[in-house]
């Protein structure tokens, strides 16, 4: 055992006396960095980011820091207060200095700290602006920090060409551009940096990473070759020929220049299929690198990553979100899909609109790191009009940013009913989105495939809406509250129907959505009381549909559960599925945009809007975005003009924080025991999500006091355990035969 014989970044990996080269890693990183930042136009701060975000490595305290972690691991010491030496804010003060030095009329606020920012902030994650200001003017004046540049400079003659070469900085056209372009470099240096610190610590990791990906253009050869075969063998149905018809206009529209797109299909018209299928020759069209489909609901998630799955290969699609079971996944594609979920570094990636858009506004390196994949990408965002409105306008200007030159993005947005995301927003980019859909409305016409019945003007009670799904074999009804659900269900008294709501751990949903689909297609008698969780997206097919009053999306896409494959028979061949429209008598709605939606629907109703047509929601959502609602209600885009990255990250929670998760051990007890005694941390929570509900943090106090909930150690934070009881039918319950009380 010895010391190293020249600077060292790391100390020997596990079983090895071969220490890791400062010089070599620094020359590697930069390297990795030039290539990745390459996709936006920014390989040579890529390259000099990589090379200067260690150099602080170079001085004799912190090679005296990894020799006294070597010997710790050794047996021979006590270890050090990790973080205790700073290496850091040398290569940001480098960046910092020599930007200053060329070009002295920089301006203070961010300006000249583009490169510097990522470098001072590659551990411990993007720092607000007066923090990175503070410490670089700190360092600048420190002499021990001097002392270890001039080192540093002295073994790296690398370094010497930084402060004559250094690359005049890209015009910005805001603030905001210039936010995003360091959250990006960011990205491209931790990226790098973690790729090559694993390839020397931990080779055996390293080499479960895949490179060996189909790439996209045989990709879009497959899916071409799966959608013929399937058309040619479907029956000839009005519903088939016209998605043959829309995927092959979408299609051919994929030589267009990158930008915005929008897919209004009507729901069951194939637009999942369809929109990938643009997505691949669109990739191939403009040499893209990766198709990036995002989707509000984990449901919808899992099913449309199957299907791609099917169509592609599972190891050509990486399936990202917090409900995936790894016990689902199967053989070696376990390894590299754990490792593609930090960087997303595959071709397909099928995510939840949440993890897409939390992580371009963090400010945590791991969340982060994935974000250069989302340059030269093609993003499709499923079921658009889901997106929060009290983040819109922070969402579009990210959505733009990654459309501009710059970047070269595209984006997808589809759905049945899509909003009005146009120009008038502010947004200039959005003036010339495509529409991929061959003439909507004609679509909307042609699969017309349910009839509405609105009755709001005489509430009814739930023994009212029960009566009514006992009047038919297969029934759906969609309700707005968890409490409604279970009101109306009990009120049904049918031992064979089923329920679902967020009351249910994701996995238990999975098994009744199952039965559902199998009871549906064997013609069984299913009676289904829901929440929202099933209205878009979810591939079912009821003869009727119940919606209670809600908002006016919400209504067309639960009717998208009605007659999807238009195979309703009548005494002419065709029949039109049945959508009843309801008031309860205690019409409650979830609060916020929710509750304004739902009264706007309320007046477009009463004014016998025709819900069967595309043009409606145009007007509709204008109202909503321009009139009714606030599209930044938590000041994000002002916080991103300071570079306030933290705060920016505490405040975009598309899920909020005043829900905690709450494992249920009874829904697999073995198991998940067996996971809790790994311990929690980021591996064990993503394996426990599917037996998890949420718990409001204003119930917490009480359940726990009253025996139902416990931490799963004293010093626990943020999650759980359930120890109340777990009705098969509704889920989580304080007592399985008293009130029943669900969150």
């Amino acid at each position: 055992m010895s010391r190293p014989s020249e600077p060292a970044a790391h100390t020997p990996r596990e079983g090895s006396d071969e220490w890791h080269s400062l010089a070599e890693h620094l020359v590697c990183v930069a390297h990795y960095a030039k290539v990745n930042a390459e996709k936006f136009d920014a390989g040579i701060f890529g390259y000099w980011a990589g090379l200067l975000h260690d150099i602080g490595k170079f001085g004799e305290e912190f090679q005296k820091y990894l020799w006294q972690a070597h010997l710790a691991v050794r047996g021979k010491g006590a270890p050090p207060k990790r973080g205790s030496v700073q290496h850091a804010i040398h290569g940001a003060i480098v960046a910092r200095s020599a930007y200053h030095a060329q070009f002295p009329k920089l301006g203070t606020t961010a300006q000249g700290s583009e490169l510097a920012w990522p470098i001072l902030n590659h551990h411990g994650g993007l720092q607000e602006l007066n923090d990175v200001e503070t410490r670089l003017v700190a360092g600048m004046n420190a002499p021990e920090v001097r002392s270890v540049v001039a080192d540093a400079a002295g073994q790296f003659p690398d370094l010497k060409r930084l402060m004559l070469e250094i690359p005049q900085l890209p015009p910005f056209e805001s603030q905001h551009s210039r936010e995003f372009f360091i959250r990006m470099l960011l990205s491209v240096l931790v990226d790098a940096d973690h790729t090559d610190t694993e390839a020397w610590m931990s080779p055996e990791k390293y080499a479960q990473r895949r490179i060996d990906f189909s790439n996209l253009s045989e990709l879009g050869d497959t899916l071409r070759e799966n959608h013929q075969a399937f058309m040619q063998s479907a029956e000839s149905t009005p519903v088939n020929v016209a998605r043959r018809e829309i995927y092959e206009a979408v299609v051919n529209n994929a030589a267009a220049p990158t930008g915005f797109f929008k897919l209004t299909v009507p729901t069951g018209g194939g637009k999942t299929k369809a929109a990938l299928g643009f997505a691949l020759e669109h990739a191939k069209a403009h040499n893209l690198e990766r198709v990036v489909v995002a989707i509000p609901y984990t449901t919808i998630t899992q099913q449309t990553a199957d299907s791609y799955r099917d169509v592609l290969g599972s190891d050509n699609v990486l399936e990202h979100h917090s409900a995936i079971n790894v016990e689902d996944i199967e053989g070696d594609v376990l390894n590299w899909q754990r490792l593609a979920t930090e960087n997303w570094n595959v071709p397909v990636v099928v995510t939840t609109t949440v993890q897409l858009f939390e992580s371009l506004f963090a400010n945590k390196t791991s969340r982060v790191r994935k974000l250069h994949n989302l340059a030269r990408a093609v993003i499709v965002l499923d079921e658009v009009q889901t997106l929060p409105v009290k983040f819109l306008n922070p969402i579009l200007d990210v959505l733009s940013e990654l459309t501009s030159p710059r970047y070269g993005s595209s984006v997808v947005l589809c759905t049945a009913t899509q909003p009005a995301l146009n120009e008038g927003l502010g947004f200039p980019r959005l003036a010339n989105i495509i529409e991929l859909a061959p003439n909507p409305e004609h679509y909307f016409q042609t699969l017309t495939r349910v009839e509405y019945e609105i009755q709001i003007d005489t509430p009814l009670s739930w023994q009212g809406v029960a009566e009514e799904m006992r009047s038919a074999e297969q029934v759906l009804c969609i309700v707005n509250l968890k409490q409604h659900a279970r009101e109306l269900f009990e009120a049904l008294d049918d031992p064979e129907a089923l329920h679902l709501s967020t009351a249910m751990t994701p996995e238990h949903r999975r098994q009744v959505l199952a039965s559902i689909k199998l009871r549906l297609k064997q013609r069984q008698p299913c009676r289904v009381v829901s929440t929202q969780l099933v209205e878009a997206g979810v591939d079912l097919d009821f003869p009727f549909v119940m919606r209670a009053l809600g908002p006016l999306d919400s209504i067309v896409q639960a009717a998208g559960r009605c007659n999807r494959e238009g195979k309703l028979t009548g005494n002419d061949g065709t029949a039109l599925g049945r959508v009843l429209v309801f008031k309860p008598e205690d019409h409650r709605t979830p609060p916020g945009f929710y509750a304004t939606a739902s009264r706007e629907a309320e007046i477009l109703l009463k004014k016998n809007a025709n819900l069967n047509s595309a043009s409606i929601f145009e007007d509709y959502f204008r109202t909503l975005y321009m009139e009714l609602a606030e599209r930044d209600a938590e000041g994000i885009q002002a916080l991103r003009k300071g570079f306030d990255y933290p705060t920016v990250a505490d405040r975009f929670r598309m899920i909020g924080d005043d829900m905690e998760p709450a494992v249920v051990r009874k829904r697999s007890p073995e198991h998940v025991d067996a996971l809790l005694a790994q311990g929690i941390n980021r591996f064990t929570m993503r394996q426990l999500q599917p037996y998890t509900v949420n718990v409001f943090n204003g119930q917490t106090k009480r359940l726990q006091q009253q025996g139902f909930l416990m931490r799963p150690t004293p010093e626990s934070e943020g999650i759980w355990i359930w120890t109340g009881d777990y009705d098969p039918k509704f889920g989580v319950v304080e007592r399985y035969d008293a009130d029943r009380s669900v969150f």
